[in-house]
């Protein structure tokens, strides 16, 4: 077992990650001034949009209006996802607004296909395209190997395949790898035991980021595994929103609050301004017209101050 990290580092996925599966369309006037609250609540890296096709993510249809228009200070570092080279190309449209691009591939054959619709090395083929072009652009490069932990489809993932993806990936361009625990198939033992050989395998350079999903209710207890096993970068989502597509039954991201709360609680910085944050989820909340998922936006910080003497 490592020793815990003192600091921590968190990305916000929300406004991309939480937002795309909602239903309804969110207006880009309520986007922007919700990543503008983001930004001034210590998050030093906030994932924002998309630039996919409109007509199969419609909720992020407005992705180069919310970039021209949000608001936030010069040391928070903004991302995008790009899904392939025409992504790209509408991306750097817009390259004076943003500073990062992160990719995306799944590590089975079966949810890629079903994701994306392209195999895994069909996928591997064009993100060499796109990460090679974005590094010339001088972006920052993550990719994030889905179902990394497991697969609703097929099961296990060997995780050598995983690490071999993301040895190519690196190859390829990319400076941090994100594992995602796309479908909430991880457990704290697991998470525990391949985050050491992952690094292992990658080299000690490169920057390993967890992605957990709360669908079985494990996120945290895997947060706390990743720290065990000496990872300090994390990808999270406010109000416990957003969940893979596919298949039915995926459930959201672990709550970004709930995450900076506990860890906050075990003395480890996050440099995440607890109230601040508190008060974007409520205006989340607020947009959406429903309570969200996550027990920090149900029950508030832990509150030490003293309670009055009883009467």
């Amino acid at each position: 077992m490592a020793e815990l990290p003192q600091r921590v580092r968190i990305r916000e996925v929300g406004p991309r990650d939480g937002f795309q599966n909602e239903p309804e369309t969110i207006d880009t006037y309520d986007k922007v001034r919700l990543i503008d609250q983001l930004g001034r609540s210590g998050f030093r890296r906030i994932e924002v949009t998309s630039f996919v096709r409109p007509d199969v993510i419609p909720q992020l249809a407005d992705a180069a209006a919310v970039l021209e228009a949000i608001d936030v200070p010069d040391d928070v570092a903004l991302s995008v996802l790009v899904p392939n080279e025409r992504g790209l190309d509408r991306a750097l449209e817009h390259r004076d607004r943003f500073h990062e691009v992160s990719v995306f591939l799944s590590a089975s054959q079966t949810h890629n296909r079903k994701n994306v619709n392209r195999s895994v090395e069909e996928s591997l083929a064009g993100l060499r395209l796109v990460l090679g072009r974005a590094r010339e652009a001088g972006l920052r490069c993550e990719a994030v190997i889905a179902t990394a932990f497991g697969c609703p489809y097929e099961g296990r993932v060997p995780p050598e395949r995983v690490a071999s993806i993301a040895s190519e990936l690196l190859d390829a361009g990319a400076q941090e790898i994100g594992f995602g625990d796309t479908t909430g198939m991880a457990n704290p033992r697991q998470v525990r035991e391949l985050f050491p050989a992952w690094r292992s395998a990658l080299g000690a350079e490169v920057e390993l980021t967890a992605h957990f999903h709360n669908t079985r209710g494990q996120g945290l207890a895997n947060v706390v595994a990743a720290l065990d096993a000496g990872v300090d970068s994390f990808e999270t989502a406010f109000g416990e929103l957003g969940g893979c597509p596919v298949p039915a039954g995926a459930t959201g991201n672990v709550a970004t609050e709930d995450v900076v709360s506990m860890l906050e609680e075990m003395g480890i910085e996050t440099g995440v301004d607890l109230p601040a944050l508190v008060v974007a989820t409520g205006m989340v909340a607020d947009v959406l017209g429903r309570p969200l998922g996550s027990h920090v936006s149900t029950a508030g910080p832990v509150d030490w101050s003293p309670s009055p003497p009883a009467s």
